[in-house]
């Protein structure tokens, strides 16, 4: 490789991972707890806990559990319904002042389906967890703050693309994983950042693209709704206002009966962002392991229950949808979480070694030119 090309590639090397780093390093630290975060949740005694009941006692009816959710916090509307794959007794319900209201302001409690008890559950709401998400996500500074982070996801995939596009040269010289002992300090930590690179290429490549897509959910979600959603709700747009609506009770029974083979994930209620102001949109999941990631939205008509729109998600959202638990390494269970936790720890090594490596590598540099000035003098 020519060297001129080699100080080009070195200079988007470097300046693409000095602009991101910092923002890597707390993306990385934020990370490892999201990992294992139902681990902690139980650890800190966060988890929700349901009532040991016979195995055959009855669930209480949707319409039902809306009501305890009401009852549990009056003056807020259910926005969501979302079930538990760890508690098949438990279900998710999100409460807002309003059915669109803003995500962050959304208050998240278990039901029991059986009594319809409400558990509260303190790290959707706040504590140690939720700082960890916030920070990850966008920083406490809304939208604004998540394009930053895509941004720093862009720079990020950058420099590793340039860092191997310097290190083919390198390895020439060396055996891989040679580490040279017998150097400087910077010559050594210079070995072992580019070892530790490679090592977790693959995954740093991966988590970068699915980190810089989960940033863009709000822009995906906005399309959805302005594509997708926009035509399955044409036939009421001029519709007048949802002035009652029926029960929730056989919203799922319906769904199944639209979806045959697949399970509900989550009911979105009318006005809510992902639904209309005349439907509930029962997302419903495939049973692999696979396409239980994949959602496909069943709209019912809130006013009479009538099925109105059964369409597959376009493939942005199934993009975004997939890379959500690739992201946080939820496919494969605990050994995933604990490669995951690995990968991120070494991927928060090679993030200091380069700042290092900058920093010793500018010093030197300022140093070369104190005799020049002094001889110049």
């Amino acid at each position: 490789m020519k060297s001129q090309t080699i100080r080009r590639w070195s200079f988007i090397h470097t300046w693409s991972s000095l602009i991101c780093t910092l923002f890597l390093l707390m993306l990385a630290i934020t990370g490892l707890p999201l990992v294992f975060h139902h681990e902690i949740d139980h650890l800190l005694g966060d988890a929700p806990q349901i009532k040991e009941m016979p195995a055959d006692t009855p669930r209480m009816d949707l319409q039902r559990l809306v009501k305890s959710a009401e009852a549990h916090r009056p003056g807020e509307v259910v926005q969501y319904f979302g079930w538990d794959e760890d508690e098949p007794n438990g279900m998710y319900a999100f409460m807002g002042k309003t059915a669109g209201g803003d995500p962050n302001d959304t208050h998240t409690f278990m039901l029991d389906s059986r009594t319809g008890e409400a558990v509260e559950t303190p790290s959707a709401n706040g504590g140690f967890m939720m700082v960890m998400l916030r920070l990850h996500v966008d920083m406490y500074a809304g939208l604004p703050g998540k394009l930053l982070l895509a941004f720093m996801g862009l720079l990020f995939v950058l420099a590793i693309v340039s860092g191997v596009v310097l290190y083919a040269p390198f390895m020439r010289r060396l055996d891989f994983a040679t580490v040279r002992p017998n150097k400087s300090t910077r010559v050594r930590w210079l070995d072992l950042h580019n070892l530790i690179g490679v090592v977790t290429l693959t995954w740093a490549f991966v988590v970068g693209l699915t980190g810089v897509l989960n940033a863009c959910a709000d822009l995906v979600i906005a399309q959805w709704r302005n594509d997708a959603l926009a035509a399955m709700v044409a036939p009421y747009h001029d519709a007048p206002p949802l002035t009652e609506r029926a029960p929730a009770t056989r919203l799922l029974d319906i769904a199944r009966t639209a979806v045959p083979g697949s399970e509900p994930s989550f009911i979105a209620f009318p006005g809510s962002r992902f639904s209309s102001e005349h439907h509930y949109a029962v997302f419903m999941k495939g049973s692999t392991h696979l396409t239980s990631h994949l959602l496909t939205p069943v709209l019912i008509d809130a006013k009479d229950l009538s099925v109105t729109a059964i369409v597959s998600s376009p493939w942005y959202m199934d993009a975004l949808l997939l890379s959500q638990p690739l992201h946080f390494g939820d496919y494969g269970g605990m050994p995933m979480k604990i490669l995951w936790g690995l990968l991120d720890v070494l991927t928060i090594i090679v993030l200091g070694s380069g700042l290092y490596l900058w920093w010793v590598r500018r010093r030197a540099a300022a140093g070369a030119n104190v005799p020049q000035a002094v001889e110049a003098a």
